[in-house]
């Protein structure tokens, strides 16, 4: 026969205390005194007691979690990043707990919330949506917060961060250099930190390109197939002559593709079509999709790796950035 389940009855019954005051203990809640606590951490470790791992995290100080929050699950570029993040975590002996935020900061917030609840080590926030006087007060909650695709202006926290200024500058220098003229931005969700950005390096390519391209039309727009079908068809029915659309993400350019043959324009003939992040399908649609390539599973795993030297003592910020890279396919120049 298998060894008897030790239960919260055990314990009370060998530090000599109540099962609620080995409850306080396990839970942190209610008085319990410095010499009560240590009797019973005592005898939780004599008899082996693990209830979900709490009673090693009363002894390290460790849950041996971490949280990690991504805007859309259902979006290629998250998942592979996800990844990342968790072979490097269980490599260390960690566990991840994921939240999907569907690009809502309540919902950000609620699980931020729930995590610093379940005493996660750390947590991992890619693309927070969330403005700097809700976000900054939150990373106390946790020992060691890794932003993804976000700076702050805080030592709370540390960062992987896409050099989205300089791969959209490139991006649209290249464009012109093969002849495309009038351009439109598809420019995605405003409070995106890489959005922003991608604008900024695409205004200034275009500011230091004057007389050789314009900019014809900027709309903001969710960064998902749909958004890019909505603005690509609001552009295109104002008749401005566009050669080029230049999207935020790749699902955005998804979108445009999809209004173009709605509309009769061919790709590349008449308008390119460019991307950002080099999802799977990006090479798979018709035409496959000339965008900017992220290392995703990479920026994962440099995410998890900072984390994991702030638990383990780390006190300085650090940020490690990523240079994106053009792939060019069918649907541009």
């Amino acid at each position: 026969m298998g060894r008897k389940k030790v239960t919260i009855v055990d314990v009370a019954r060998e530090a000599g205390v109540s099962v609620q005051t080995v409850s306080r203990v396990l839970n942190a809640k209610g008085e319990v005194s410095p010499r009560t606590r240590e009797i019973v951490v005592a005898a939780i470790e004599r008899l082996g007691y693990r209830p979900n791992g709490v009673a090693r995290s009363l002894v390290t100080r460790r849950t041996l979690t971490i949280g990690l929050i991504v805007p859309d699950i259902a979006n290629p570029f998250f998942p592979e990043i996800a990844r990342g993040v968790e072979e490097t975590a269980q490599a260390a002996g960690y566990q991840v707990f994921l939240s999907n935020t569907n690009e809502q900061p309540e919902r950000e917030m609620q699980a931020l919330h729930a995590l610093a609840e379940k005493r996660v080590d750390g947590v991992i926030l890619c693309g927070t949506r969330l403005a700097d006087e809700a976000l900054l007060p939150m990373l106390t909650e946790f020992a060691a917060v890794v932003l993804v695709n976000r700076a702050l202006a805080t030592d709370q926290a540390d960062a992987v961060l896409l050099h989205d200024e300089a791969a959209m500058y490139r991006l649209v220098h290249w464009l012109v250099e093969n002849g495309r003229r009038r351009l439109a931005f598809l420019a995605g969700p405003p409070r995106s930190y890489s959005g922003q950005g991608r604008r900024r390096g695409l205004l200034r390519a275009l500011n230091e390109l004057q007389g050789h391209a314009d900019l014809v039309a900027m709309v903001d727009c969710p960064p998902f197939v749909d958004g890019g079908v909505v603005a690509a068809q609001q552009i295109l029915e104002q008749g401005q002559g566009v050669d080029a659309f230049v999207c935020y993400n790749d699902l955005v350019a998804l979108g445009a593709l999809q209004a173009c043959q709605q509309a009769g324009c061919a790709v590349p003939a008449e308008i390119a079509v460019t991307g950002f992040d080099d999802i799977t399908v990006a090479g798979l649609v018709t035409p496959a999709l000339t965008t900017m390539r992220v290392p995703k599973h990479m920026l994962g795993e440099h995410a998890a790796r900072l984390l994991l030297e702030r638990l383990a003592g780390r006190q300085e910020p650090r940020q490690v950035v990523v240079e994106p890279e053009l792939v060019v396919r069918a649907s541009a120049p």
